[in-house]
């Protein structure tokens, strides 16, 4: 793995990739002054190159952690009901076990992974050989697009990488996951299957959520289905008569309906479940969930349980004496729960997003924090593994590799990269290729 400097600049690249849906290029990143400066969120002439031995280890430690590690480690918080310890609520159980169960329509999630196999790194660190769980982004990973179709493009028109290869089979998985999910769905319930709505919140003004969603959507469309597009806050509720119980909460079943009044039978939601789980809207949808004949909602409740940082706790807990399988985690604790001499850690609030809220701690003493408003719901502390240094002319370079899952198989890379340790919403992408 080794970082490049020398990657051409495309004439007219800026506007090549807002062609291509990348319109939320531009980073304002904030000044001590009170001013901001612009910045490209899109790294045009740097980029990572791997080999094909190395692209194999990332895509077997994601197969591995999600089939030999998540899957039981759901199968545990299910059956000795753990679900306050994650700060899931009772409403969201019974979706959950449903969903679990019947192994509801799944297509996508991310794999945040520490890896950085260059000699000099790993001299210094051994355990950056190996390919590292940071998170799972489960249930809303975006990053999509530019981790398909805009670095593919860039691949194909960039000189200084004429000829290489990228590990990119993401738009085409999916296209396959689509077809077989919802084939098997029609085949178990009957329920025959013509149309996915896809979704997003109109709260988000930067167009990344909307163009997220239309990669998505282009995927589906290529899979057979007809697409109808909508803002979260537009689905409706045709409402039966009276307001039931339903885990406690007070709910308003019904049928859910796009805003020309057609039903929602199968929706691809870019909204988190833990912020719908909040929201008494949410919670009706949730008791659909959990009934026979409801909408189908992807990505399924039960990636509650590993988008939520706790899982990497719990992983730690099942795995962290296994000699083969302890080598892809990070020693993790509850807050509070870990052992004496604990001092170096990174603290991630369960249900955190984007860098927010997390607190850098060395030897007992906070070295960075980021705000945000994150936290009350409880957090984590990983053991403080510093991301690798791809030092370059303008400063450090600490790269965050996504792993791309796609119906349960590794099928992609897209990489992140920040000045500081902590990435957030103004890490930058930068592509690949392969070198062999």
């Amino acid at each position: 793995m080794e970082r490049h400097e020398n990657g051409a600049l495309r004439p007219g690249w800026e506007a090549q990739i807002v062609a291509q849906g990348l319109v939320f290029n531009e980073d304002h990143v904030p000044r001590p002054d009170g001013g901001f400066d612009v910045r490209s969120y899109w790294r045009e002439a740097q980029y990572y190159s791997f080999t094909g031995a190395e692209i194999d280890e990332l895509a077997a430690a994601g197969n591995t952690i999600l089939d030999r590690m998540l899957v039981p480690a759901a199968e545990q918080v299910i059956e000795q009901r753990r679900y306050a310890e994650l700060a899931i609520p009772s409403w969201a159980v019974p979706a959950i076990e449903r969903s679990w169960e019947e192994d509801s329509p799944s297509v996508i999630g991310r794999f945040d992974l520490r890896y950085g196999n260059r000699p000099d790194l790993v001299a210094a660190d051994p355990r950056l050989a190996v390919p590292t769980l940071l998170e799972y982004n489960a249930d809303t990973p975006t990053s999509l697009l530019e981790s398909t179709a805009i670095q593919w493009n860039w691949l194909l028109t960039n000189d200084a990488v004429a000829g290489r290869d990228q590990w990119n089979n993401v738009y085409e998985a999916l296209v396959l996951a689509w077809q077989r999910n919802l084939s098997r769905f029609s085949a178990q319930t009957g329920r025959a299957v013509h149309t996915v709505h896809l979704a997003w919140s109109s709260a988000d003004t930067s167009g990344e959520d909307q163009m997220t969603v239309l990669a998505m959507a282009d995927a589906v469309q290529e899979a057979g289905y007809r697409v109808e597009l909508l803002h979260t806050e537009d689905i409706r509720l045709a409402e039966e008569p009276g307001a039931i119980d339903f885990a406690g909460t007070r709910v308003h079943p019904g049928r859910f309906l796009d805003a020309a009044g057609r039903s929602l039978d199968v929706v691809f939601k870019l909204y988190p479940w833990e912020m719908l789980a909040e929201d008494p809207f949410g919670r009706t949808a949730l008791w659909d969930a959990a009934r026979a004949g409801g909408t189908v909602w992807v990505e399924p409740p039960y990636k509650m349980l590993w988008s939520n940082k706790g899982i990497l706790a719990v992983l730690w807990e099942m795995f962290g004496d296994d000699p083969e399988l302890s080598r892809f985690l990070l020693p993790t604790y509850f807050a509070g729960r870990e052992p004496a001499g604990f001092t170096s850690y990174a603290e991630k609030p369960l249900l955190g997003r984007e860098g927010a809220n997390v607190r850098l701690v060395r030897d007992g003493e906070t070295v960075h924090a980021e705000p945000g408003p994150y936290g009350a719901e409880g957090s984590v502390r990983q053991l403080l593994a510093p991301l690798p240094d791809f030092a370059g002319v303008d400063g450090p370079h600490h790269p965050v590799l996504g792993v791309w899952m796609v119906d349960g198989e590794a099928a992609g890379l897209g990489l992140r990269e920040s000045g500081g340790l902590i990435t957030d919403n103004l890490s930058s992408f930068v592509p690949h290729c392969l070198i062999d």
